[in-house]
């Protein structure tokens, strides 16, 4: 075939999907901070600097900028996040996305790796400013996956430190979140105790019980009196109001399930009495003819999966004549019915992608996991013992103030007052240390839980009894299941952060195990290599061991490889 010829042929070659992208350089910004408060600081302006320096040294053409505010990473649907992805799927230009890190890209784990997917697919890449990554190669799609999980496992620490802070503060007798009506916050503030006090919607709703208690009026009845003295809430508001003992002293809450406390932090609108008269009632209304039925050992997953059309919990039935279970949507019209036995075996199939099927990795995983949460944790870690001395410190000034009162070094007046300064600050101090502290010990306990469960988690769920079950059901799938019935497949917008892990490291074991991953192609560029100057010891360790056989060492050498490509980088900067 001559040249003429060959050239012609050209126009009938297959087109890449890719290829209305090849060789483009335009690229776009995002940046971002999680909260209002953070905007007044320099955290955006120093993600922009970092950016504009990738794209200069990349010599990119920047076609828009994105984000620029406060925007939280626990969900994808973020409102400039969204309109980001919009324009890069409309123009053609764009062939990356700049960001100062992948923590400002997204939170939520496999959600943010399924949208790093999608722009792949359409020839966009991820460059982060503070993350040596190539996005291209599958070694740095296995990096990206890393970093999206230790993402998400540091948005969860802080998320569960946060809640620890409001489950205390709800043990001590304390409103935790928003004011309920009728009170006002005397001392209003973050960080202050609030003060309540009964106001006069608050006096309304002390008639509103009183009315109810003794005449048993209907809530419409009620509303309609209390509107003439300035009642403005509805009768389903009054519903809830009857149903919450907060009104008669007593603090309850999702966070702390299956509690009561009762407190004198707040004044009481009704005694314990009235509210339990209002309320039985109600009792006996709402149990009029109506029999409930006891959580069956066999639809273990009733109220944990959720229908995908509206978000409706599943329950279940007996059929009879057959003897078999079945799950069921309640929302009227809805004909998503299952068998109980087909959504066991697809869970079960569910949960096998989190086993850890090699018994011998279990030791060296468990040392690299704690070792990669440490790293990911090291600011608090750090603040941690900057807050624990200046605590001793603290503590310190305070006994010494003391000693000098009993010896007389200084008056009444004057102890009284660094006295309250000191214990003032003292208090301040550690409540902070509460909130940033890191317990190494909890934090091995929870690998050590999630290892044991690894190992056969879906035979430990087939065996377990309905407490057993639902407790991995919770322990694996914190906000439960998403049921397709389309589809016939289960999704879920969380998994445990530490059993995120899992998949990861099944991943290399099996390709090692293949003979799919080779030396060369593991190791970062960015970690020093033998040459000029000494190789670093974890890297020389991984160099003399490369040709071993064993699947759990691989893991061990491909991790820890992870590992010192990370500190590396930071040391270098």
């Amino acid at each position: 075939m001559n040249t003429t010829a060959a050239t012609a042929f050209k126009q009938f070659a297959a087109k890449s999907k890719k290829s209305a992208r090849i060789n483009r350089n335009g690229c776009l910004v995002y940046t971002r901070v999680s909260s209002k408060g953070q905007e007044e600081g320099a955290s955006l302006e120093t993600q922009l600097n970092f950016c504009h320096h990738i794209v200069s040294k990349n010599k990119l053409n920047v076609l828009g900028y994105f984000g620029g505010g406060s925007e939280s990473a626990t969900t994808d649907e973020r409102k400039e996040f969204k309109r980001m992805l919009e324009f890069a799927r409309r123009n053609t230009q764009v062939g990356y996305i700049v960001i100062y890190a992948y923590n400002r890209f997204s939170r939520t784990g496999g959600g943010g790796m399924a949208i790093i997917e999608q722009l792949k697919a359409m020839g966009v890449y991820i460059i982060s400013a503070t993350q040596e990554v190539d996005a291209q190669t599958s070694t740095g799609t296995l990096q990206e996956g890393i970093h999206m999980v230790f993402s998400r496992y540091e948005n969860d620490i802080r998320r569960e430190t946060c809640m620890n802070g409001m489950i205390t503060k709800l043990r001590n007798g304390y409103v935790s979140g928003s004011i309920p009506y009728g009170y006002t916050n005397m001392n209003p503030g973050k960080r202050k105790q609030p003060n309540l006090q009964i106001n006069q919607m608050g006096e309304l709703i002390r008639e509103a019980f009183l009315l109810k208690a003794n005449h048993d009026l209907s809530y419409n009845e009620i509303t309609e009196r209390l509107k003439k003295k300035g009642w403005t809430k509805g009768a389903k508001r009054l519903s809830e109001i009857f149903r919450n003992p907060f009104y008669c002293g007593m603090i309850v809450s999702p966070l702390i399930p299956g509690e009561v406390i009762r407190t004198d932090k707040h004044p009481a609108i009704v005694s314990e009495e009235v509210f339990l008269k209002v309320n039985g009632i109600l009792s006996q209304k709402r149990t009029l003819g109506h029999k409930y039925n006891r959580d069956e050992e066999n639809l273990p997953l009733k109220q944990f999966v959720r229908s995908g059309s509206d978000n409706t919990p599943y329950t279940g039935y007996l059929v009879k004549r057959k003897g078999l279970y079945y799950y069921k949507c309640n929302t009227i019209g809805s004909k998503e019915n299952k068998s109980a036995k087909q959504m066991h075996e697809l869970f079960k199939s569910l949960l096998s992608e989190y086993v850890l099927y090699d018994s011998n990795a279990v030791e060296p995983i468990k040392k690299l996991m704690i070792e990669m949460c440490m790293e990911m944790q090291e600011e608090s870690i750090l603040q941690t013992a900057t807050l624990e001395s200046e605590v001793s410190k603290i503590e310190k000034q305070l006994g010494t103030i003391e000693r000098r009162f009993v010896l007389g070094e200084i008056d009444g007046d004057l102890y009284n007052k660094y006295y309250k300064e000191f214990q003032t600050e003292l208090v301040r101090t550690k409540e902070e240390l509460v909130k940033c502290s890191f317990n190494l010990s909890n934090l091995e306990k929870a690998v050590d839980t999630v290892l044991e469960y690894a190992l056969k988690l879906p035979v430990l769920w087939e065996s377990g009894d309905l407490e057993e079950k639902r407790r991995i059901q919770n322990m694996v799938f914190p906000d439960g299941l998403v049921y397709d019935f389309q589809k016939g497949e289960y999704r879920t917008d969380r998994v445990n952060s530490l059993f995120s892990f899992i998949p990861i490291f099944t991943r290399v074991l099996v390709e090692k195990k293949n003979g799919t991953v080779d030396k060369n192609y593991l190791l970062s560029r960015s970690v020093p290599r033998a040459g000029i100057e000494p190789a670093h010891p974890k890297v020389q360790d991984f160099e003399s061991s490369a040709s071993t056989s064993s699947a759990t060492e691989a893991f061990v050498l491909i991790t820890v490889r992870l590992t010192v490509t990370y500190r590396c980088k930071r040391v270098q900067k």
